[in-house]
């Protein structure tokens, strides 16, 4: 797997390189740290499996480096990694057919599990994004007004709302326990019950559903349908 990694903060290069390797310990990385870099790069070798590109790269105004690889590299896969996480911002990259977005405060495990889903051939948004970043969207795209779906419209509780909120953002059943609060063996119950509500197998599976779904995560039971959260 060939990936260039555009940013100018060299610890965060090092951070993703770093990553990168656990999906594929063939990796070829290259790096850049400025948006002339990323030109001369591409130009030199655009045969990449995939570029993560940063929006505030020196010697770059905005989105102009991004629209520029997807006009000049239509078929060059591009994930942006950025601090600039406002929902005009992703609805932009989305639309210009980023294949993810992931904020650069995200932790180690989400960015693995973001890339992994990526390269599997999904689409990573993070949860707290999905909802305002796709739903418009998605109804423009297929002319329907029906309301996107939320938890209560799978059968899920609050709480497994709460479970797949941070299954969504990679977190092991460990760290949902110590989130949460619960015991291990209830985590699994409602991971599984969860899976089985998406109708798929697997985490990764279960976060492709979510953005396919435009599932609403952002909108706990009590406010959807008058009920107060219940423990398990």
């Amino acid at each position: 797997m060939k990936v260039l990694v555009a940013d100018d903060h060299p610890l965060l290069r090092e951070a993703l390189g770093q990553v990168l390797r656990e999906l594929d310990t063939g990796l070829v990385l290259r790096e850049a740290a400025d948006g002339l870099a990323v030109r001369r790069c591409l130009a030199e070798d655009a045969d990449l499996d995939l570029i993560l590109l940063d929006l505030c790269l020196p010697s770059v105004r905005g989105l102009e480096l991004f629209e520029a690889i997807r006009r000049d590299y239509p078929m060059l896969p591009v994930v942006v990694l950025s601090g600039l996480d406002d929902v005009k911002t992703v609805r932009a990259v989305l639309a210009g057919g980023a294949l993810g977005f992931i904020p650069k405060s995200s932790s180690h495990a989400v960015m693995l599990n973001a890339l992994r889903l990526i390269l599997a051939g999904g689409r990573y948004l993070p949860p707290e994004l999905i909802a305002p970043a796709l739903d418009r969207d998605a109804l423009a795209s297929t002319g329907s007004t029906r309301a996107p779906l939320s938890v209560t419209d799978l059968g899920l509780t609050e709480r497994q709302r709460e479970v797949l909120v941070h299954l969504a953002q990679g977190r092991s059943n460990k760290e949902i326990c110590r989130k949460l609060g619960l015991a291990e063996p209830t985590v699994k119950i409602h991971v599984s019950a969860i899976l089985k509500a998406l109708d798929v197998r697997t985490r990764t599976q279960a976060v492709v559903r979510i953005n396919e779904l435009g599932l609403r995560l952002d909108e706990p039971m009590q406010a959807a349908t008058g009920e107060a959260p219940r423990g398990h």
